[in-house]
């Protein structure tokens, strides 16, 4: 899958002021790469990612998947695309409560049309996967912060997705945890051939990046 955006620029009104948090941002992603933003917070991280992954619209400038121009997607398209080709992990992991492990990583499969025994075998084997074998019943306030972000990552791949997003993954967690969950999303990018894409402030994740962005001001520059 091929994201690209071409001087990709989102504003926002706050009060009698207009704020630039992405100015004219040239960004691509091609291929089964792992890709790390870094920046301060406020610099416009997490609004880039919401924009690449089709969650928010540019105020200027274009986003292109696989070389179409995404404006013209109908919201029905950009909806599919959410979730058939692009996995989302966020930092608060927006996990439904009233479901347990498995039923939070079936619902992207239900949504898409699976049948139950299909979603049920793979969201137990992606569970496993990740480590939760033993977890499948627990609803997220019997996890630990780090084994709900595991469950993120699973239902992420529900779909088998192209380029996963990831938005501070590991913001919350020990330096033990965090650890362990860059490793988890490395192997998902190395051996399921996943692009990856995490906003980070997390050095250890920029130790393992293949390609590295710095953010500021809302502007971005690569930096290897």
């Amino acid at each position: 899958m091929n994201i690209r955006t071409v001087d990709l620029t989102r504003k926002f009104r706050v009060g009698s002021s207009e704020i630039t948090a992405v100015d004219r941002v040239n960004f691509e992603v091609d291929g089964a790469k792992f890709i790390a933003i870094v920046g301060p917070s406020g610099s416009g991280k997490s609004t880039l990612l919401n924009l690449i992954g089709l969650n928010d619209y540019p105020t200027s400038g274009k986003i292109f998947i696989d070389n179409r121009d995404a404006s013209l997607f109908s919201g029905s398209k950009r909806r599919k695309i959410r979730l058939f080709r692009i996995g989302f992990v966020f930092q608060t992991f927006n996990l439904l409560p009233t479901l347990d492990a498995l039923e939070n990583v079936e619902l992207p499969m239900s949504l898409a049309g699976k049948s139950q025994k299909e979603q049920r075998e793979k969201a137990v084997r992606l569970l496993q996967n990740v480590g939760l074998g033993d977890r499948l019943y627990h609803r997220p306030k019997e996890l630990s912060i780090g084994e709900m972000q595991r469950v993120a990552i699973a239902r992420a791949l529900a779909n088998d997705s192209e380029v996963v997003i990831a938005d501070e993954p590991t913001g919350e967690l020990d330096s033990k945890t965090a650890k362990e969950i860059i490793g988890l999303l490395f192997d998902i990018n190395r051996k399921r051939k996943t692009a990856v894409i995490v906003a980070t402030h997390d050095e250890k994740v920029v130790e393992v990046a293949d390609t590295l962005y710095t953010v500021r001001d809302g502007k971005l520059w690569l930096e290897q």
